[in-house]
């Protein structure tokens, strides 16, 4: 099967920054703002929108990793900053694509135990095939895709960052 580029490095990083941007135009009267990436790809896209952020804004960023189970979601999920750390804080959860939803909305789940300031979702290619009701606030691109299909996003400090579909 062949592999498509959706998005190329260039794209991606437009991506990033207009993210940012947009983040930052939603929480422009908090003094912090939480970046949670779900683990592996979420968090080096969230790593990359959170230095995006700091660079436009005055706003102080913290990040943060979730770790979920993506073969059964209803495992607790684990964060690298305590409850404390996040609590009364805006944040912003972050994966690199939205397919089922499922993954998203056990990790909206486990922030909703916490009290937030705003509370917005982000990725970077939705795939518009949810089970769940659960929607990205921020997304670089919209893809209406075939269930067979699969996306990959990849994180490449040395080739570049690129989306492909195959």
């Amino acid at each position: 099967m062949s592999s498509n580029i959706i998005l190329t490095n260039q794209e991606v990083e437009h991506k990033i920054k207009r993210i940012a941007y947009q983040i930052y135009e939603t929480f422009v009267d908090e003094e912090e703002v939480v970046i949670a990436g779900i683990a592996s790809n979420g968090f080096v896209f969230a790593e990359k929108i959170a230095t995006a952020l700091s660079s436009i804004s005055t706003l102080k960023v913290s990040i943060c990793e979730v770790k979920v189970n993506k073969q059964n979601p209803q495992d607790t999920i684990q964060t690298s900053l305590s409850p404390e750390e996040y609590s009364n804080k805006g944040l912003v959860l972050v994966d690199d694509v939205l397919n089922s939803g499922t993954t998203l909305i056990y990790a909206v789940r486990h922030f909703l135990d916490v009290p937030l300031k705003k509370f917005k979702t982000a990725v970077l290619v939705d795939r518009n095939h949810k089970k769940y009701p659960v929607k990205a606030d921020f997304k670089g691109i919209s893809l209406s895709t075939s269930l067979l299909e699969h996306v990959q996003v990849v994180f490449d400090s040395e080739n570049g960052n690129y989306a492909s579909l195959s």
